[in-house]
């Protein structure tokens, strides 16, 4: 079997790359570009909102939701109209390229109601790419090694939104706290990974008596999704709920005393644990199963957001952050591989599509209850409601643990 293969020679993270297809790295790679981009601009919005245009921080949780959910809702009629065309490749693009297309817009904006434009379209972009995507990658990884692939893709992924914020920190410093300076340099690496997944990604030959799917946001398709996809799909949004925008974050830190200058460093601790466990950890998920790994993410975010809910100084907030990167790299991987192992491979599309909606609402509504919650009690409520509803989200393991046994057994 292919997961035993992994168990021999000089350790998974040496294995599985070298058996893990062209495609996925350069997928993987085109994220890490746009995310350099759009983190860039991210891990300095908040703080342009709040202190630039004066904004209130419930207005940045709406807006952050807002961003988010669209994108979810834009996912979920990619995902079915890749599985309808049987294509993934050309609506990814199309998804990359508005989105390199709409950086410009963020410089340019003299207003909120500009910023907001700019954010909906910039996620309508990422609406389009995000279920044809991640379906291409299950449609590219070998059997045994999803976890692998996702993990890869993902570390590659959240590599880009450690380098974003760094470099946003570098600008700012080179260009005098110049916002706009910051948000044009933005635009190259967008354009450079539009480009990139015009030329060099393949998409895999169709197999070969795969059935063809005429309407798959249908009753009966949506059926055929199994029972393990709607439990899988019951613990995201329960974890979701419990993991409002990294925008509050930033916005602990800022209140803190973190200097404004130094504001991107929140995402970039972050996404370096991040990037740094999401691979390791979805390549152990496949020798070693997920649903243990999905419970000491769940864990790790209880205990993030208790730290950052009563640490007092910088330090103790620094150490929320890190392990709220870590938990990240402990769930994201491994909820996308059980989404792609869950479900018949003809309506992988519609499945993530799906996936991303439920889970886009349910962090609108966590972004929004988050933001109210600062405005009106402190950031120790924000913080302190994350961590009962990430323990609440621990309730749907087991029943989806038993699931997952029966499927394979099946």
């Amino acid at each position: 079997m292919a997961t035993r293969g992994l168990k021999s020679g000089p350790g998974p993270a040496t294995t599985t790359w070298r058996k893990l297809p062209a495609g996925i790295w350069v997928l993987g790679l085109v994220s890490m570009l746009m995310d350099v981009s759009s983190e860039m601009i991210h891990a300095l919005l908040p703080v342009y909102l709040t202190v630039g245009l004066g904004a209130s921080a419930l207005a940045v949780g709406v807006i952050e939701g807002i961003a988010e959910a669209t994108a979810s809702v834009t996912k979920v009629f990619s995902g079915a109209l890749s599985d309808r065309i049987g294509r993934r490749k050309e609506l990814a693009a199309i998804g990359y390229g508005l989105a390199a297309l709409t950086k410009p817009v963020f410089p340019l904006a003299p207003s909120i109601g500009w910023l907001i434009a700019a954010r909906f379209i910039d996620r309508v972009g990422k609406g389009i790419r995000g279920a044809p995507r991640d379906a291409l990658v299950a449609d590219l990884a070998p059997e045994g090694l999803r976890g692998a692939a996702f993990g890869l893709r993902q570390s590659l992924d959240t590599f880009g939104a450690f380098l974003g914020p760094l470099a946003a920190i570098g600008l700012m410093w080179a260009f005098s706290n110049d916002f706009q300076s910051v948000f044009w340099i933005a635009v190259l690496p967008a354009a450079l990974a539009f480009a990139l997944i015009l030329l060099a990604v393949r998409e895999p030959p169709r197999p070969e008596g795969l059935r063809r799917v005429r309407n798959p946001l249908s009753r009966a398709e949506l059926k055929l999704l199994g029972a393990t996809y709607w439990l899988v799909l019951f613990v995201a949004t329960l974890f979701t709920l419990a993991r409002f925008s990294e925008a509050f974050l930033i916005l602990r830190a800022e209140a803190a005393g973190l200097p404004l200058m130094l504001v991107p460093l929140v995402l970039v601790g972050m996404n370096a644990v991040y990037a740094l466990s999401a691979w390791p950890v979805g390549a152990f998920s496949d020798r070693n199963g997920r649903i243990g790994l999905l419970a000491i993410g769940l864990a790790l975010l209880i205990l993030a957001d208790l730290v950052l809910a009563f640490a007092e100084g910088l330090g103790g907030i620094a150490i929320g952050v890190l392990i709220w990167g870590l938990h990240m790299g402990f769930t994201q991987g491994l909820l996308a591989a059980l989404v792609a192992e869950a479900v018949p491979a003809e309506l992988r599309g519609t499945a993530f599509g799906v996936y991303h909606l439920i889970t886009g609402v349910a962090l609108l509504l966590a972004s929004v209850i988050a933001g109210a919650l600062w405005d009106v009690l402190g950031p120790e409520w924000t913080f302190g409601a994350g961590a009962i509803l990430a323990a609440f989200a621990m309730s749907g393991l087991m029943p989806l643990s038993r699931a997952t046994s029966r499927k394979k057994a099946g």
